[in-house]
């Protein structure tokens, strides 16, 4: 069966248009609840949600469709993603729901749930939900309807846990940190975090006002990190999106390094404290250059789906802890059971404070092979599959990489849009077949 509301991260699109309304919003809410009433007599579902304005309406349709299936809601107010994801576990929650729409602008919205484990649900469970959505409602009685409440210090317990994650016998003290929330989710969490570590911090993309979330900031906006970090000779700066579950960093220079070099990093800081990692889980989008530097160490490397919820199926089918995605998507499932933007950044700064080394010396032995990626916007009801001039110049353009490139073209998952990527040993070659396919993609 094909999904008609979930994509690959939850259900998102532009807010007052269907289905990312209150009234849809209400029936969703209610037919999760009547799934979850399945297996538990009395459910209690954890939401969380970023700084949208639009999240406050979506955040009340949630509680009335849950209440009215008879699960209870708490209300944890804006919080990261994994923020959620952690206190679905640590509440012992039936579910975790998350209202955001990641790094989008703010006049789209999303809804993302979480396991009672503080896993994304898998296909089985959305199509679940999706029959539930078609059938008609069952209103609990009065005495059965649900209730809600707010949990006291949500962001407090989450900067705890993520502090936790860094190693107890080392500190940040003496590293000055930009750290960029994108006006999201982070914006408080973030900053305090690397603060209590002991570094000196210094803050953009912290100032939501509800409509300016990942505006010019955050992991999709670099630039004014860069900026930032050179203007105030600062050592890194941390670049998280609107729910903090990707993370971009930058050094002293102002390079910035994608979520392909920090895993690469991740593993090797793993390597060389003597762990055993016998595999790494990348996607079809992963840098050529990382699967060839981590099997010369020795490390199996497998390419899930673009999607952190199909990074996390392979690893836990392999019982492997590390994975990621080029977005800065990254995995370390012994420190977390989702990817989160901060923790990962703390496993990166613990890196280079254990070995007194910066970014870029950790990764002298990585030289990522130079990738165009376009996006095309795709027609309504354009089928690019069927596309047969499409087909004939994927092929002439693999033929001419041969063994030096790949291609490799993909819809979004969450926008109307089609993914040209073309991988080469030459940058000029890689853009101008890139070029190419796009313009087969936009004549169709």
């Amino acid at each position: 069966m094909t999904r008609q509301y979930f994509g690959t991260d939850g259900i998102r699109g532009k807010v007052g248009v269907a289905p990312i309304t209150p009234d849809f919003v209400l029936r969703l809410a209610h037919a999760v609840g009547r799934v979850l009433k399945q297996k538990e007599s009395r459910p209690t579902v954890l939401i969380g949600k970023d700084t949208r304005i639009s999240g406050y309406m979506l955040e009340s349709a949630l509680e009335s469709g849950f209440n009215s299936a008879g699960v209870d809601v708490v209300l944890l107010g804006p919080l990261p993603t994994p923020g959620v994801a952690y206190l679905t576990r640590a509440q012992r929650a039936s579910l975790g729901v998350v209202i955001s729409a990641s790094h989008n602008a703010f006049p789209d919205n999303g809804i993302k749930f979480f396991s009672a484990q503080g896993t994304k649900l898998d296909d089985d469970w959305e199509l679940a939900v999706e029959a539930a959505v078609e059938e008609p409602p069952v209103w609990a009685d009065s005495a059965n309807l649900g209730k809600a409440r707010r949990l006291n210090d949500a962001t407090g317990r989450y900067t705890e846990f993520c502090k936790s994650t860094f190693a107890n016998d080392l500190t940040l003290r003496g590293l000055k940190l930009v750290v960029d929330a994108a006006h999201g989710a982070a914006y408080q969490v973030a900053p305090q975090v690397f603060h209590e570590l002991g570094a000196d911090v210094t803050v953009i993309g912290c100032a939501p006002d509800g409509l300016n979330i990942n505006k010019g900031v955050g992991a999709t906006h670099p630039q004014a990190l860069i900026d930032m970090v050179k203007a105030q000779q600062a050592d890194y700066g941390i670049a998280l999106d609107g729910d903090a579950d990707r993370l971009q960093l930058v050094d002293a220079s102002g390079r910035l390094f994608n979520g392909d070099e920090l895993l690469y990093l991740m593993v090797n800081e793993r390597l060389a404290r003597g762990e055993r990692l016998e595999g790494v889980v990348g996607t079809l989008m992963t840098n050529k250059a990382v699967e060839v530097a981590l099997r010369a160490k020795g490390v199996d490397f497998v390419r899930a789906k673009v999607g952190d919820r199909y990074v996390l199926e392979e690893l836990t089918k392999r019982d492997w802890v590390l994975g990621g995605e080029g977005s800065g998507h990254l995995l370390a499932l012994d420190r977390h059971t989702t990817g989160d933007g901060i923790v990962s950044a703390l496993q990166v700064l613990q890196a280079c404070v254990r070995s007194g080394k910066s970014l870029a010396q950790l990764l002298t032995d990585v030289t990522l092979f130079p990738q165009t990626l376009i996006n095309v916007r795709l027609r309504d009801g354009q089928d690019w599959r069927s596309n047969a001039s499409l087909a004939d110049e994927t092929k002439r353009v693999e033929a001419e990489l041969g063994d030096g490139g790949r291609v490799l073209i993909r819809p979004s998952g969450t926008e109307p849009l089609l993914r040209v990527m073309v991988e080469a040993r030459d940058p000029a070659q890689a853009e101008s077949c890139a070029r190419r396919l796009v313009a087969t993609v936009e004549a169709g």
